[in-house]
């Protein structure tokens, strides 16, 4: 069963372990890029793909389902998207705060999927839009973990 951990326990977690991640990178029908404002730490108000950690005792497949269900509001299989390949993402600072850094083991997957930006969770994005991949590299406050799935 999986469970999420208390603030006290996730803050020593993130603090001397590399979490694992998924990425989703969505494209529509046009090639655009689905991106939100982050609302959080790390990365917080950078621009950035939609996705979210692995929990513990949970695979892969029911992440992906979970992740899309919670990030694009609609539940979609592993077997909808591609994997892309591993990244590794370095933040110098953490979700709560400044005193100790977070790394992320990432796992990107792309996939197709036209989503009205009205219909997206606001949990962890306040706002969407749909990029071109020429925009989106040459945008200031697009965070660089972002433009790495598109070098």
């Amino acid at each position: 069963m999986t469970q999420r951990l208390d603030t006290h326990t996730f803050q020593t977690v993130v603090a001397h372990t590399p979490l694992i991640s998924l990425d989703l990178i969505v494209e529509n029908a046009e090639g655009q890029v689905l991106l939100g404002q982050r609302l959080n730490k790390p990365a917080q108000g950078y621009w950035f793909v939609p996705g979210g950690r692995v929990l513990k005792d949970e695979t892969l497949a029911t992440a992906f389902a979970r992740l899309t269900k919670e990030e694009l509001g609609v539940e979609l299989q592993l077997s909808d998207a591609a994997l892309i390949g591993p990244f590794e993402h370095f933040y110098d600072d953490n979700f709560s705060g400044d005193d100790f850094t977070t790394h992320y083991v990432v796992l990107g997957y792309r996939l197709k999927l036209d989503v009205p930006l009205t219909h997206l969770p606001k949990e962890q994005h306040g706002h969407y839009q749909w990029f071109d991949v020429a925009t989106l590299l040459n945008t200031d406050d697009v965070h660089r973990h972002t433009k790495l799935y598109f070098l």
